[in-house]
């Protein structure tokens, strides 16, 4: 087998990942992170992708549902069409070794999206995400065009901002992915809560600062 190359996806191993991949859309609608369909999740199994379908609400989706693509984006499974923005799903799995993405509209980011082009170092969970998250620039949803812009944002990070959009996150599992998603949002709640004071300016952590909770993640795991 040649460098890169997975081996095919088992039946079985498709079938528990779709479980996965419901119950992760699921749980962003509840945790409030996505209103309606808007959001999408996808994981990868061997060389093809799993992901959320297009305009579908969430709770109507069954283990007969399933609708995966390959890495090219040609359907191999399932009627119901992919989600508008397979191709940013897409893009992140040929560039990184993601194996799960996490796509929200969760409301304090997308806010913090309009507002800055990196978001703020206010607290040290950023090095969780790789250090400062960017903030892509808009382009339109479903496009190449938002798909290069939110490969550079993410160059050396596991998340960034879509500015006017959302979130997206990745990780090797969908539970990591969707930690990230969960982490970022509620950093982003907490510095648009301290700036929102008014004649207070937030403190910040430094570069050097972060790089320090960066080096102890890397040596003993998540921060917390």
């Amino acid at each position: 087998m040649k460098t890169g190359e997975r081996t095919p996806a088992a039946p079985d191993d498709i079938s528990r990942t779709w479980a996965d991949v419901v119950a992760t859309a699921r749980r962003s609608t509840a945790d409030g992170l996505v209103v309606g369909t808007s959001g999408n999740v996808s994981a990868r199994v061997g060389d093809v992708v799993l992901v959320t379908p297009s305009g579908v609400p969430y709770d109507r989706l069954g283990p007969g549902d399933a609708v995966g693509v390959d890495l090219a984006g040609r359907q191999v499974l399932g009627e119901l069409a992919p989600t508008s923005e397979l191709p940013m799903h897409l893009a992140v799995y040929r560039a990184t070794d993601a194996a799960a993405i996490v796509h929200t509209h969760a409301v304090h980011a997308t806010a913090v999206s309009t507002l800055v082009d990196e978001v703020p170092l206010i607290h040290y969970m950023a090095a969780a995400l790789g250090g400062p998250v960017r903030v892509a620039p808009y382009a339109l949803y479903g496009t190449d065009e938002l798909a290069a812009h939110t490969l550079r944002a993410l160059d050396g990070r596991t998340g960034c901002l879509l500015r006017n959009h959302g979130t997206l996150t990745h990780g090797a599992t969908l539970d990591a992915a969707y930690d990230r998603t969960a982490q970022l949002e509620w950093m982003c709640r907490v510095w648009l809560t301290a700036s929102s004071v008014p004649g207070r300016t937030p403190a910040l952590l430094s570069p050097d600062r972060l790089a320090e909770v960066a080096a102890k993640y890397r040596g003993y795991g998540q921060p917390g």
